[in-house]
C-alpha cells in the first residue's frame, strides 16, 4: 500500500498544498506584461494541478497518520499483531502495546466483532467496510479495513511477516444518534397507527345465531407502515347477518383514519338493510367525499339462513372462497366492480350457496399477494389451504395464516374473516326450526295464519306468555300485509337457540313505519303493537321485488 499517495488526499494535506501553490503565483504589477486578475486565477488553478508538492512527498507516513482525526491501526500477520496505532486511537481506547496479537492488545476490536472481517481482508486482499458499530464507550464508528503490503517498518519488518491490514475508523456517532432518533420516531408513528387501526376494528365480533365467526388481523412487520385493512360483522335482525372486509390503499395514520370512517359508514348503511350493491354504491360516494385521491377495495355480503346463501357485492376486492359440506371449493368471482372512490359505476349483487356444513373465507390481499408470484397463484394456494383446513373458525384462521407463510415480519397487513354455517344434528337441531305458510285468498287468510302460528308455537313448547305474544305478533303482521300489501304473501316462523323470529313477505315495496294512531283512527296500530311487544322489528326489500316485515323475541336463557 502506498501511504504517501494515500496521505496526499487528506483534508489537512490538501490545505497545505493549496497554501504552497498560492505562494508560487506572485501578484503581477500593473503595466506592460501585466495579467488581469481573472487570468491570474486561472494560472493559479493550473499551478495547483501541475506543481509537485515536495513537502507532502517528503512527509513521513507516521506523521500523516498521527494527524488524522480518525482512528487508525495497522496490524500484520495471521494473528494480526499490532504494528501501529495513531494518536486518535490512543485517545479513544488508551495506549496499545506494539508487536502483540490484536486479540490481546486490541480487545475493543473483538467487542466490535471485527476479527472475522480482518481475516477476510487478509485472505482476499480486498478492502471491506462495516457501518456504525457501537463501542463500549458509547461512540459509533464506521470501520474500513484495507489490505497493506510489506514492508511496514518497525516491528512488522523485524518479524518478517506477510500481509497486513490497515484499520480506519471514522467517528459517526452524530449520524448514528440521528438515525436512531429517526427510527424511534418512525416506531412511534407506527405504534400510533397500529393502535388507531386496532381501536377502529371490532373489539369483539358479533356472533349471530346461525353462524360461527372468527377474524384475524396482523399488521405488517416493524419495517412496514400499517395499512387500512378492516373487517366487521353486523347482525341485521330477522336472522340475517352482514359481513364486510376491505382494504384502504396507502399506509400510516391516514389510511387507518379513512378505514375508520368507512367502517362506521358501513354499519350505518347496513341498518337500512339494503341489498349489497346499494350499500357499496353509498360507500363509493362517501369514499369520494372523504378523499378523492384515496381509494379502497371492499366486499359486502349478507347471509340469509332461510335462503341458505351468501349474497354479496364486490368493489375491486378479491373473491370470496366457500368450501361446501362435501369439501368442494367455490370461488365467488362475479360480479366485481371497481374500487370505492372511483365513482361512476353501478355495482351489482351476486350470490353463492352457503348451506349447513359450509365454510366461507373473506380476506385482504396481504394474505395472498407476493412480489415473486402472480396474485392468482396466491388465491389458488389459499384454495388448497382451505380445502384441508378444518376445525373451529379461529383454528381455520390460524391454519390459513400459517399455510400462506404469513409471519411476524410480513411486509403487508393481513385481515382474514372466516364464517361457518354448522350442520346441526340431534338435540341441537331441535333448537333450530322453520315453519312456513303461504297466505292465499283474501281476509280469510288471517284466521288461518293465527291457527297456524298457534299450532307451531305450541309444538315448539314455548312458555304460555311467549306463545301468546308470538301469536299476536303474527296476527298483526299478517293483517298489515293483507291490508297494505299485494300477493304473493307468506308467513314464516323461525326459532333458534336464542330467539323466535316472525316474518311476513308480500309483493308490495311500500315500507311500513311506526306512527302514532289517534283514538278515532281505525288503522295504524298494528306496527305500533308489534314494536311494543317484540324485542326488535324491521323491514327490508326482497331481491325479487316486494318487502319483508319481521319481528323477533329473545328466548329466556
Amino acid at each position: 500500500m502506498n501511504f504517501t499517495r494515500w496521505s496526499a488526499r487528506l483534508p489537512g494535506t490538501q490545505r497545505r498544498e493549496a497554501a504552497r501553490t498560492e505562494q508560487t503565483v506572485p501578484a503581477a504589477p500593473r503595466g506592460d506584461g501585466s495579467v488581469p486578475a481573472a487570468r491570474a486565477e486561472r494560472l493559479s488553478d493550473k499551478a495547483r494541478t501541475t506543481t509537485p508538492v515536495d513537502g507532502v512527498d517528503a512527509l513521513p507516513v507516521r506523521e500523516v497518520l498521527d494527524r488524522v482525526p480518525a482512528l487508525v491501526a495497522l496490524v500484520y500477520g495471521a494473528d494480526h499483531r499490532v504494528a501501529y496505532v495513531n494518536d486518535s486511537y490512543v485517545t479513544a481506547f488508551g495506549p496499545r502495546p506494539l508487536g502483540e496479537p490484536a486479540r490481546e492488545a486490541l480487545p475493543e476490536l473483538a467487542e466490535l466483532g471485527l476479527f472475522p472481517l480482518l481475516d477476510q481482508v487478509l485472505r482476499s486482499a480486498k478492502p471491506r467496510t462495516v457501518k456504525s458499530r457501537k463501542a463500549a464507550s458509547g461512540r459509533s464508528y464506521t470501520f474500513t479495513c484495507t489490505p497493506a503490503t510489506p514492508p511496514f517498518g518497525g516491528p512488522a519488518a523485524d518479524a518478517g511477516q506477510g500481509g497486513g491490514v490497515l484499520v480506519f475508523a471514522a467517528d459517526v456517532t452524530d449520524h448514528a444518534e440521528a438515525a436512531e432518533r429517526l427510527r424511534a420516531s418512525e416506531r412511534a408513528q407506527r405504534e400510533t397507527a397500529v393502535t388507531l387501526q386496532k381501536s377502529l376494528l371490532p373489539q369483539e365480533l358479533e356472533q349471530p345465531d346461525d353462524l360461527r365467526i372468527a377474524a384475524t388481523y396482523q399488521p405488517g412487520g416493524t419495517e412496514a407502515a400499517v395499512g387500512g385493512d378492516w373487517y366487521d360483522v353486523i347482525t341485521l335482525g330477522g336472522g340475517r347477518t352482514a359481513l364486510v372486509i376491505g382494504d384502504v390503499m396507502g399506509r400510516g395514520v391516514r389510511a387507518a383514519a379513512v378505514m375508520g370512517q368507512l367502517r362506521t359508514a358501513v354499519r350505518a348503511y347496513a341498518r337500512l338493510d339494503l341489498p349489497p350493491h346499494e350499500v357499496l354504491q353509498l360507500l363509493d360516494g362517501l369514499a369520494s367525499e372523504i378523499d378523492a385521491m384515496q381509494i379502497a377495495t371492499c366486499v359486502y355480503a349478507v347471509h340469509d339462513p332461510n335462503e341458505g346463501s351468501l349474497s354479496y357485492a364486490s368493489a375491486g376486492h378479491l373473491p370470496i372462497l366457500v368450501r361446501d359440506e362435501s369439501g368442494v371449493i367455490h370461488r365467488a368471482e362475479e360480479p366485481t366492480g371497481p374500487p370505492l372512490g372511483t365513482g361512476g359505476w353501478q355495482h351489482t349483487s351476486g350470490s353463492v350457496p352457503l348451506g349447513p356444513g359450509s365454510t366461507a373465507v373473506l380476506y385482504t390481499d396481504g394474505l395472498v399477494e407476493r412480489r415473486s408470484e402472480d396474485i392468482d397463484e396466491g388465491v389458488a394456494s389459499l384454495e388448497r389451504a382451505l380445502a384441508g383446513a378444518t376445525g373451529t373458525p379461529q383454528v381455520v384462521c390460524d391454519r390459513l395464516i400459517r399455510a400462506l407463510g404469513v409471519t411476524a415480519d410480513h411486509d403487508d397487513d393481513v385481515a382474514v374473516l372466516v364464517l361457518q354455517h354448522p350442520a346441526r344434528t340431534g338435540s341441537d337441531a331441535e333448537l333450530f326450526r322453520n315453519a312456513t305458510l303461504e297466505l292465499l285468498g283474501g281476509i280469510e287468510a288471517a284466521p288461518r295464519a293465527r291457527a297456524f302460528a298457534t299450532g307451531v308455537l305450541a309444538s315448539w313448547r314455548f312458555a304460555p306468555d311467549l306463545h301468546d305474544l308470538g301469536v299476536l305478533a303474527a296476527s298483526e303482521l299478517v293483517a298489515n300485509s293483507l291490508q297494505h300489501g299485494t300477493p304473493p304473501m307468506r308467513l314464516r316462523l323461525r326459532r333458534t337457540d336464542r330467539r323466535l323470529i316472525i316474518e311476513v313477505t308480500d309483493g308490495d315495496e311500500h315500507m311500513p313505519r311506526r306512527r302514532h294512531a289517534e283514538p278515532a283512527d281505525e288503522a295504524g296500530r298494528g306496527i305500533a303493537i308489534v314494536a311494543t311487544i317484540a324485542s326488535n322489528w324491521g323491514s327490508r326489500r326482497t331481491p325479487g321485488g316486494g318487502k319483508a316485515v319481521w319481528c323477533e323475541f329473545a328466548l329466556p336463557e
